[in-house]
């Protein structure tokens, strides 16, 4: 089983849970997901930094990330983590390649 880190704009929040559902459920991988904030709470910037070391210390114990491209957008932080992935020699699945395969 293949452990993955989700990464995706918070655009896609909704397809995003969908898309973790379905790589566990059909593709026999675990899905390690960002933090949602579902009850859009006002967060500190102290608190944003804590999210992102958090999700880069998951992409750390991956096998790979996941970034779920919808419309082909990936923002400025999913970039700098596709990067950040890539210079730990992580693969890096892209959701548009892989759903077409």
């Amino acid at each position: 089983m293949k452990v993955i880190t989700l990464c995706g704009s918070m655009k896609f929040e909704k397809e995003m849970k969908k898309v973790a559902f379905t790589l566990e459920t059909k593709y026999n991988m675990c899905v390690l997901q960002c933090v949602y904030n579902e009850d859009n709470l006002e967060i500190t910037k102290d608190e944003i930094t804590a999210l992102n070391n958090a999700h880069f210390e998951k992409i750390k114990i991956s096998d790979a990330i996941y970034v779920v491209n919808f419309q082909e957008y990936i923002g400025e932080q999913v970039k700098k983590e596709i990067e950040f992935a890539k210079s730990l020699g992580k693969e890096v699945i892209y959701h548009t390649q892989f759903i077409a395969r």
